[in-house]
């Protein structure tokens, strides 16, 4: 029995046609009626037409963006995507009274970094060669000179090996006439490890802080006269991995008792996943999946943000699961942030769920070149929603007074915006089926989540936190393409959490990783001791020694 080809409904059938039979039909329309050949042909080649506008516009919204990001604005801005409205933020709502328009002030400063900026560096205090506190003053001779607070400060950077070697010759002698060897003692703080903490740092930083491979900065560390290879490399940081791993679980606790905790994953790939380590699989049956995802989580909450990252099979969701099974019992439920996809609510725990604006905001930004007008209502409105949030932050209000803040500015406009949605849908004003129409389908049918922040204190706006916080993930998946194995996928995770956390803080990474390492011991007993926001404080008593007994 032979086989037909079904085409879709709309789809118009296959016919071949040439540009130069193309050409030809245009010209014989300019003198004479189109014969039935002739305009069967050109009617197919509309049709046509019509068929891939519409797949366009419905599904094709990437080749859009890919457009817009190799010719266009690389930003989603209001103001590129559908330009700026005569009235707030228009150039022309700005002009003075001679109609040409205020040039926006220049911001201050030369662009170049001060002093202050390079934290890292190491000082050296130069002393006047001839001059002290109190000498009389060379030049007129009657004054005396005295020390000015703001010394004059000179910077200079030199290049460096990002791990430096240090081969030690110590002195063998032997006796002539015994034959004993007598070799000179270690210098004191060399160590008896060949790779330190500070190796064992910088190694984690660059492979899994910025997404450097083991084989580049095998080559990069040759170089520079060092042999480094890369199963060197992974043997420093897989132990390291393991004394980092208590302050990690204690992350983990902590985070289970945030008030806000935004989660979503991206797709990442493992060689082998045969070696799952025994708390990957636990409680959730993971034996069938094929897809490996990392998936990020950023808890908020007593004024510090930490991130984690778990890469398996597991989804975002039931990663957050496993996270919220230490949460106390006697806490609310906290505010869950994400972009409203299964993956990322699916999973066994209770939450306020909010959804992500900008993800909303997108979908109208993808489809603002073929609907401007309502587009740009609903990218202007959620403007000034985002003005009112920076003002907040401006203001450093805390939940309370920024919920206010929001109910009393934006509850009006989010509130306008609910009523346009319902209009171009029920008064039939836009297509449900087009691009247009699924978009404000999309925003009404989460709008209860979209619109959290105007009820619950604290609630966020958006999921770019954690948005940003993936592209360590990311970064690591275009670089290196795969982990080998789950095992080395969990040591990712360690070092991403603990980097991304310290940055998070505004800590040095680098410090932060040689702190935790040469005190594991008590980073075991005593893991709340050795958070990036508490490590220094424990650093600082552990240098003034014991208490003296009372």
């Amino acid at each position: 029995m032979s086989k037909r080809k079904r085409h879709r409904r709309g789809t118009p059938e296959r016919r071949d046609l040439h540009l130069g039979e193309l050409s030809g039909i245009l010209a014989r329309a300019k003198t004479a009626p189109l014969d039935a050949a002739d305009l069967a042909a050109l009617t197919a080649a509309v049709e046509t037409l019509v068929f891939l506008t519409r797949e366009l516009e419905a599904k094709g919204t990437t080749i859009e963006r890919l457009r817009k990001l190799l010719f266009g604005a690389s930003t989603e801005k209001t103001s590129q995507v559908v330009g700026e409205s005569a009235g707030a933020g228009d150039p022309a709502s700005e002009a003075g009274h001679d109609g040409a328009a205020l040039a926006k002030p220049k911001a201050p400063g030369h662009g170049r970094h001060g002093a202050v900026a390079y934290r890292g560096a190491t000082k050296v205090l130069v002393p006047h060669e001839s001059l002290h506190c109190g000498d009389a003053c060379p030049e007129c001779q009657k004054g005396k000179v005295y020390p000015l607070q703001d010394p004059a400060v000179l910077v200079r950077v030199r290049g460096l090996a990002p791990l430096a070697a240090t081969v030690y010759e110590c002195d063998r002698l032997r006796c002539n006439l015994c034959g004993e060897v007598f070799t000179a003692p270690t210098p004191p703080g060399v160590g008896d490890e060949k790779y330190d903490e500070t190796a064992a740092s910088m190694i984690g930083l660059l492979r899994y802080g910025t997404g450097l491979p083991f084989n580049r900065i095998e080559k990069l560390e040759r170089g520079f006269g060092i042999p480094l290879p890369a199963a060197t490399q992974w043997e420093v940081v897989a132990r390291a991995a393991g004394l980092l791993a208590p302050v990690h679980e204690e992350l983990i606790r902590q985070a289970a008792q945030g008030d806000v905790l935004h989660n979503d994953d991206t797709t990442m790939r493992i060689l082998e996943l045969g070696d799952t380590p025994a708390d990957t699989s636990e409680g959730t049956d993971t034996a069938e999946r094929t897809g490996v995802y990392t998936s990020g989580i950023i808890a908020v909450g007593q004024g510090h943000h930490i991130a984690l990252f778990f890469t398996g099979p597991r989804h975002a969701g039931e990663n957050l699961e496993a996270v919220l099974k230490r949460r106390a019992e006697d806490l609310p439920p906290p505010i869950q942030m994400s972009d409203l996809l299964a993956h990322n609510t699916a999973g066994d725990f209770e939450t306020l769920a909010a959804g992500c604006i900008a993800h909303s905001r997108r979908r109208y930004v993808e489809v603002a070149d073929n609907f401007p007008a309502e587009c740009r209502y609903v990218l202007e409105t959620l403007r000034e929603v985002y003005k009112h949030d920076a003002l907040a932050r401006e203001r450093k209000l805390d939940a309370e007074e920024r919920l206010r803040l929001h109910q009393e500015r934006s509850g009006p406009l989010m509130a306008d915006l609910e009523r346009w949605l319902h209009e171009q849908l029920d008064e039939k004003k836009v297509e449900p089926n087009s691009s247009l129409g699924e978009a404000i389908t999309f925003m009404k049918k989460h709008w209860a989540r979209l619109t959290l922040f105007l009820r619950v204190p604290g609630a966020p706006l958006d999921n770019n936190i954690c948005e940003r916080a993936l592209k360590k993930a990311i970064c690591h998946r275009k670089n290196s393409l795969f982990y080998k194995t789950l095992n080395g996928a969990h040591v990712g995770d360690v070092f991403m959490s603990l980097i991304h956390t310290a940055e998070l803080g505004d800590v040095d990474p680098f410090d932060y990783l040689v702190a935790v390492q040469r005190h594991h011991e008590e980073g075991a007993d005593r893991p709340g001791d050795w958070l990036p926001w508490t490590y220094k404080e424990t650093l600082a008593r552990l240098a003034k020694g014991p208490d003296p007994p009372p």
